[in-house]
């Protein structure tokens, strides 16, 4: 059976999936503390170490679930979607870090109401990522299904949300009087916060895909 559960020796995926978004969500909660405590040092390298212990803790996940892969015969989803959803909920905890980074490599002083702003949208995307992972050992009941699909399209609306929310941003960056290191530090930045929801869509195509092609 299509969702059929996997045998005890064969490991759960979906809960391996499960255990990887509560990850995202904690790294994703980390970065937006950080980025609205960014003045207070301490605090700023305390949740900037909290998201590099979410990235650490996903990445044994990610690799659990390929070593899985090759030990298993039977999937409970098609082996390359098992494949490419795990990476793709990979990537946007490594996004995350990666922009927590750049922040510290960068030497970004201070964050304004534009850097917050793609925060709390990336933040939102991920804790839908978390929601719509829980519901794929459901996916053959049709309601479930469709709360599902509601959720992808969601993870869309707010990958555009940080689209124009990105544009507008650089506007003003452009327009401001900004001292030129300062506006390529910000530039950065930005992108690399629009990118986390662009991974969030990622994992959003795939799901759709598992549903549109299992349902």
């Amino acid at each position: 059976m299509f969702f059929g559960k996997l045998l005890p020796r064969e490991g759960n995926f979906f809960e391996l999936f499960n255990q990887h978004g509560t990850h995202i969500s904690e790294g994703a909660r980390a970065f937006l503390a950080m980025l609205q405590n960014y003045r207070d040092e301490t605090r700023r390298g305390q949740y900037h170490l909290e998201v590099d212990t979410a990235e650490k803790k996903a990445d044994k996940i990610t690799a659990e679930v390929n070593r899985l892969l090759h030990k298993t015969f039977i999937t409970p989803i098609d082996r390359d979607q098992i494949h490419g959803l795990i990476n793709a909920m990979d990537d946007i905890l490594d996004l995350l870090q990666d922009s927590a980074e750049v922040m510290q490599l960068y030497d970004l002083k201070i964050v304004n109401e534009d850097v917050v702003r793609l925060g709390e949208i990336s933040t939102r995307c991920c804790e839908r990522v978390q929601h719509v992972v829980t519901l794929l050992p459901k996916l053959s009941d049709p309601p479930v299904a469709e709360a599902a699909l509601k959720t992808c399209q969601e993870i869309d609306q707010l990958e555009s949300d940080a689209d124009r929310e990105m544009r507008s941003a650089m506007s003003r960056l452009f327009r401001d009087n900004i001292e030129v290191r300062e506006l390529i530090k910000l530039k950065a930045v930005y992108e690399h916060l629009e990118s986390i929801s662009d991974r969030c869509q990622d994992v959003a195509n795939v799901i759709e895909g598992i549903v549109l092609e299992n349902s």
